[in-house]
């Protein structure tokens, strides 16, 4: 049907034949797929393991920025309560103290 240019047969080297039986070939294809499913089962737990890991990240960034939210407002009140307090001690300076620290 179709010339022999143009669907040529497969290569076989000489003297070693390239014929699997269907008995082989099935066990070849099981193999391949036992295989198949040995990689499939383990980048599977791999990648369970790997979105446990992240979900446990992200908590554990949720708690330190919480902490840090904390900790920033906590220091901001505390260096307001300096500036008042130095502002009010601004406030009670004589011209006596200023003239003998000018000196």
């Amino acid at each position: 049907m179709f010339p022999q240019s143009r669907h040529p047969a497969p290569h076989q080297a000489a003297g070693q034949p390239f014929k699997f039986t269907i008995p082989e070939s099935l066990d070849r294809i099981k193999e391949e797929f036992q295989f198949l499913q040995a990689q499939y089962h383990s980048l599977k737990l791999e990648c369970e393991k790997l979105a446990s890991e992240k979900t446990e990240m992200q908590r554990h960034y949720v708690m330190y920025y919480e902490m840090s939210y904390g900790l920033n407002i906590e220091m901001h009140k505390q260096h307001q309560q300096q500036v008042a307090q130095a502002v009010e001690r601004a406030k009670q300076v004589t011209m006596a103290e200023l003239n003998a620290i000018i000196g």
